[in-house]
């Protein structure tokens, strides 16, 4: 039987794991394509939609680059309270077990 930190545990790094794997996914796919273009091996019409790939996968990573601090603030902000009420309740148990000072 799990316990809830443990369950605590496993959806973080269910969720570290999951976005770890999104951001590898997006850099190989970037390669390839890159690779693909700067190669020659695309034609045509393929070549330019190669190219508009490119474009929008730099587009869309500086767009996440941009807001990555306002996430990572949000992120510090939400462990900061968290830290807080752990220690709040945790005094407040000792408290409630050593019938208080």
């Amino acid at each position: 039987m799990l316990t809830k930190k443990n369950k605590k545990g496993q959806i973080i790094s269910g969720l570290v794991g999951g976005i770890a794997g999104l951001v590898i996914l997006v850099i190989v796919s970037l390669l390839i394509v890159n690779t693909l273009n700067d190669a020659g091996l695309l034609s045509g019409t393929a070549a330019t939609t190669s190219t508009n790939m490119i474009n929008n996968y730099t587009e869309g990573i500086d767009n996440v680059s941009e807001k990555l601090p306002t996430v990572l603030l949000i992120a510090a902000v939400v462990l900061l309270f968290g830290a807080i009420v752990f220690l709040v309740q945790r005094s407040r148990s000792i408290t409630a077990v050593g019938g208080g000072v």
